[in-house]
């Protein structure tokens, strides 16, 4: 910790009597000038930066993501409900984001936050490669955090209209509604002018909680959208993993009591330096992605989808017709194909959503071939696909 950071420790350590009440500052927020203003010094954040680069670097944006997303999903969703106070192990989280186990003698509210967590993170990890930070991000995230855990399912994903107060503080947030839906629109507009994807990070964890634009779990929605500049830069996560509750609260409060960022800062820099050297041994044990695969991405979802909604038999000859009306090149349509046939090969409830169809779609898709097999054939013409595993026959078959 630095010298600042215990000055700023010391602030808030005190007990709650000798400390004064303070509203909400809209300077703090209105002075902050990108590339003017850095809360992180020059120098910490070229270490951060080395720290957190991945071999993606001229990757498209969210390639790393989504080579390490299953643990991601994992640690981010653990590690952040646990600064929430949750009690789920690592192991209990795992169990329950793979295979659907609740711990027993857990509460419920413990497992709904943690599914949360891996809706708001799976949506994150989408929108990665937009263009530049949504404008929606904030609310979307918080929809997802929030679902059934807010006593008025009005109050999911939308900027407060009400006053609110955080226990432990004398810090109480403003309770105007053109003031906190004003200083939403402001960060969302800063944040998405700074250049420097870790100074996005951490601008967001320090001006989310302290507007407090919604009327509970703030702190969770700053922790996950501080990923999305990070994985846009094909960056390291920043997962909060070995984070100490007690480092963070106090840096929270630190902002809330005295507008310092000092304390914060320091936890932001040690927690992205385990996240790194944490995802530095998982990028290197990550299966190097197909470059064709990723460079026919769009085309792949549009491909399958397609297929899957016009209900037709995907016979490898359907597949490169299709692909080449969507524009893989003549040299790639062999292998594009057999990677869209071994996608539809292993198309599930789960890998349905992936390609933008409804679970529902894919079943009637599969029902159909199911039941056509068993119709009488007319002239001895050869049977469409009895079923989905019947793709790896269906070159052959042709």
């Amino acid at each position: 910790m630095t010298a600042r950071g215990r000055a700023a420790q010391a602030l808030v350590t005190r007990p709650i009597t000798q400390r004064q009440p303070v509203g909400y500052d809209q300077e703090l927020l209105f002075s902050y000038r990108p590339e003017k203003t850095w809360y992180l010094p020059v120098g910490m954040r070229r270490r951060l930066h080395e720290l957190g680069r991945t071999p993606d670097d001229t990757r498209p944006a969210d390639t790393f993501a989504r080579d390490i997303l299953g643990r991601l999903l994992i640690d981010l969703s653990w590690a952040s409900s646990r600064l929430e106070g949750n009690t789920y192990s690592r192991l209990d989280t795992r169990n329950l984001l793979e295979f659907g186990l609740q711990a027993e003698g857990k509460d419920a509210q413990e497992a709904q936050m943690i599914l949360n967590h891996k809706a708001a993170i799976e949506y994150l990890v989408d929108t990665a490669d937009a263009p530049q930070f949504p404008p929606m991000l904030l609310r979307v995230l918080h929809g997802a955090l929030s679902e059934n855990l807010l006593k008025d399912p009005a109050d999911v994903g939308r900027v407060r209209e009400r006053a609110v107060e955080i226990t432990g503080t004398r810090y109480t947030p403003t309770a105007i509604p053109q003031i906190v839906r004003a200083c939403h629109d402001r960060i969302i507009e800063t944040v998405s002018a700074i250049p420097d994807p870790l100074e996005q990070a951490f601008f967001l964890m320090v001006h989310v909680p302290y507007l407090q634009p919604f009327v509970d779990i703030n702190k969770r929605t700053s922790r996950v959208a501080a990923n999305w500049p990070l994985l846009h830069a094909n960056l390291s996560p920043l997962s909060f993993v070995d984070v100490p509750e007690r480092a963070y609260i106090q840096g929270t409060l630190a902002v809330y009591e005295a507008r310092n960022v000092d304390l914060l800062r320091d936890v932001f820099a040690w927690a992205y330096e385990r996240s790194c050297a944490q995802y530095r041994v998982v990028r290197e044990s990550v299966h190097q992605p197909d470059p064709l695969r990723l460079r026919y991405r769009a085309h792949l979802r549009e491909v399958l989808r397609e297929t899957v909604r016009a209900g037709e038999a995907p016979t490898a000859s359907l597949v490169r017709a299709a692909a080449a009306a969507s524009g893989v090149g003549a040299d790639d349509l062999e292998a594009f194909a057999k990677i869209a046939m071994t996608e539809m090969l292993n198309l599930d409830d789960a890998s349905a959503l992936r390609y933008q169809l409804r679970p529902a779609e894919v079943m009637a898709w599969r029902a159909r071939f199911r039941s056509e097999a068993s119709a009488p054939r007319v002239g001895g013409s050869p049977p469409p696909l009895q079923t989905v595993g019947a793709l790896e026959r269906a070159e052959t078959n042709e």
